[in-house]
């Protein structure tokens, strides 16, 4: 067989190969121009839920709080997690506004929170020593879902005449003794913070978070998120491992009450096991599935947060 003749031979292979690759790309440029559609879309319903919530802005000393301030009752001060705002510390609290005063401020960075400082866990229960000055509160209890557990933890430890009790929902946790060596930041990496990049991810989402692709309309809008975002990565989250012994667990002076799913992926329940005894006055009230929200468990969730709150709320 001459040369010529395996040359024609290889062109049918070659000719798949080729309409292969473009098939591959044309798919690649589908999914772009999908996922472009839908960032689209979801932030145009983002920008619309965030308009239904009556959010106000308080004038501290440093600059601006947004939070949402509803119901009556004993005092519930909602500490989001990484990506959240004022909408997602009201949302983890909503179904308690005919029981309690529900306090839902956005931490530093997010939906237009002014930062104090660099922003750390200190600054943070700073910031919400002088939110309850500010609307004159005297005391509150405090419920942190996810990241948001280290600035309440802090709060607690540094302000313990301001909490009467600190409830721990599927959060981050102290650790047990020093570490040797940690994430010096802890959150996605700043290029990834925009809504576009999120939904392209999306599909990543339940192997890299372990939480649904739907999650990514729960964080829009994510430019108006990005500072916070980057503030818990730096400061917030390895504030823990970082300053190990300015976090006395031992010497919380509070009740507290930790929900936890057994399956959580995000936040582990193996951390929950490994520094319980650190807590002198501690509920634990677990669920062995759930995951990261504790999904089907809400009856159970809030006969729990009755029986607390009903057994440490402070008489005036």
């Amino acid at each position: 067989m001459n040369a010529m003749e395996k040359e024609k031979k290889g062109r049918p292979g070659k000719g798949k190969m080729k309409w292969f690759l473009l098939a591959i790309l044309l798919v690649f440029v589908l999914y772009l121009v999908i996922q472009g559609i839908r960032c689209a879309y979801g932030l145009k319903i983002a920008r619309n839920k965030l308009s239904t919530y009556d959010h106000k802005v308080a004038d501290l000393s440093y600059g601006s709080m947004t939070y949402v301030d509803e119901g009556e009752g004993d005092v519930i001060l909602s500490v989001h997690g990484i990506f959240g705002g004022y909408d997602q510390a009201y949302d983890s609290v909503k179904n308690r506004v005919s029981k309690n005063r529900l306090l839902a401020p956005s931490r530093f960075g997010y939906l237009g929170s002014d930062i104090r400082g660099d922003g750390t866990p200190v600054e943070q229960a700073r910031a919400f020593d002088e939110l309850l000055e500010y609307l004159g509160i005297d005391s509150v209890f405090v419920l942190a879902t996810s990241a948001g557990g280290t600035p309440a933890i802090r709060f607690a430890l540094d302000y313990p005449e301001r909490v009467n009790g600190l409830i721990l929902f599927c959060s981050a946790m102290p650790v047990n003794e020093r570490p040797e060596t940690y994430l010096e930041y802890q959150a996605p990496p700043e290029p990834l913070l925009s809504d576009y990049a999120m939904y392209l991810i999306s599909p990543l989402m339940p192997s890299m978070m372990g939480m649904p692709a739907s999650t990514v309309k729960t964080i829009q809008p994510v430019g108006d998120r990005k500072t916070g975002v980057i503030l818990d990565g730096k400061y917030t989250n390895p504030d823990m491992e970082r300053h190990f012994d300015q976090y006395p667990i031992e010497e919380l002076e509070v009740p507290v009450l930790i929900l936890h799913s057994e399956d959580d992926p995000v936040a582990s329940y193996e951390k929950v096991e490994k520094v319980k005894h650190r807590f002198s006055d501690l509920t634990l009230v677990s669920f062995p599935d759930g995951g990261h929200m504790m999904v089907g468990h809400g009856e159970e969730i809030d006969k729990t947060l009755d029986d607390f709150l009903n057994r440490h709320q402070k008489d005036f």
